[in-house]
C-alpha cells in the first residue's frame, strides 16, 4: 500500500498540520506528488484565466498528471474514499492499469461513520473543519462565501494572495474566483455573509442538537451551491 498527496504547494497551514499527524499516528510514508511545473507556470499557458468549475486545468495539470506519471504502467488498485452518501465518482483513471475500488461505498459507510473511524483512530478532524468543508488549495473556486470571508479571517496573507491572483491581468479582462463578484467586493459583505451563516447554522442545530459540528457545517455550506467538489482534491 502506497499512500499519496498531490500537493500544489498553494495548501492551507492545516492541511500540512493533518497530513503530519496522519503519518504520525498510522506510522506511514506519504507521498507528495507534484508538477514539475507550478500554478503560476500553467496560469500563463492558460492565459491568465482562472481555474473553474467549468475549467479545471489546475486538477488535470497538477493533481491527475502527476498520480498517472507517479503510477506508470504498474497494475495499481486505487482505493478512493468517496462515501456511500456522496453522488460522485472521485476521480477514475483512463489508463487500463489503474483499477479504482471504493471501500466505503461498497461497506455503505456515510459521513457519520468517517468522522467516527477517524476518532477511534486518534487521527480526528483537520483544524479547518471549524470553517471549511474540504481540504484543497487556499484559493480553490469551489468555497462558499462564508469560506472565502473566513479565509481572510484565519490567513489574511493567503486571501491577498488570491486577490492579487484577481487583480493580475495585464490584458485588461477580469476573472474572478466567485462567479459575480470580486474576492474584496465579497468581504464588503462580510457581516452579511457571516449572519447569514449563523441563522443556518443555528436552524441546523435546532433540528438536530446531536448532530456534529463538521456534518452540520457541510450541510450549511452545501445550501449556498449545487456544485460537485474537485475530483482530486478533496481531502
Amino acid at each position: 500500500m502506497e499512500y499519496f498527496f498531490c500537493d500544489t504547494h498553494k495548501e492551507l497551514p492545516e492541511t500540512r498540520e493533518y497530513l503530519d499527524r496522519i503519518k504520525a499516528r498510522l506510522g506511514i510514508k506519504i507521498h507528495y506528488l507534484s508538477a514539475k511545473r507550478g500554478f503560476d507556470h500553467w496560469l500563463d499557458v492558460y492565459g491568465g484565466v482562472l481555474p473553474s468549475p467549468k475549467m479545471r486545468w489546475c486538477t488535470k495539470q497538477m493533481k491527475i498528471l502527476p498520480l498517472e506519471k507517479f503510477v506508470g504502467d504498474d497494475e495499481a488498485i486505487s482505493y478512493i474514499g468517496i462515501r456511500a452518501d456522496e453522488s460522485r465518482d472521485g476521480y477514475i483513471s483512463t489508463k487500463p492499469n489503474i483499477k479504482p475500488v471504493f471501500p466505503f461505498k461498497e461497506r455503505g459507510l456515510v459521513k457519520a461513520d468517517i468522522i467516527r473511524l477517524l476518532e477511534e483512530s486518534g487521527i480526528g478532524l483537520p483544524d479547518y473543519y471549524r470553517w471549511r468543508s474540504r481540504s484543497g488549495c487556499f484559493f480553490c473556486f469551489f468555497q462558499r462565501k462564508y469560506e472565502w470571508v473566513r479565509l481572510a479571517e484565519e490567513h489574511r496573507e493567503l486571501f491577498d494572495e488570491a486577490v492579487r491572483y484577481e487583480q493580475n491581468h495585464s490584458d485588461g479582462r477580469t476573472y474572478t474566483w466567485t462567479e459575480g463578484e470580486t474576492l474584496l467586493e465579497l468581504l464588503e459583505r462580510k457581516d452579511e455573509i457571516i449572519a447569514q451563516h449563523e441563522k443556518a447554522m443555528a436552524r441546523e442545530k435546532k433540528a438536530d442538537p446531536n448532530r456534529p459540528l463538521a456534518e452540520a457545517l457541510e450541510a450549511v455550506l452545501d445550501e449556498e451551491d449545487d456544485e460537485l467538489p474537485c475530483l482530486a482534491c478533496h481531502l
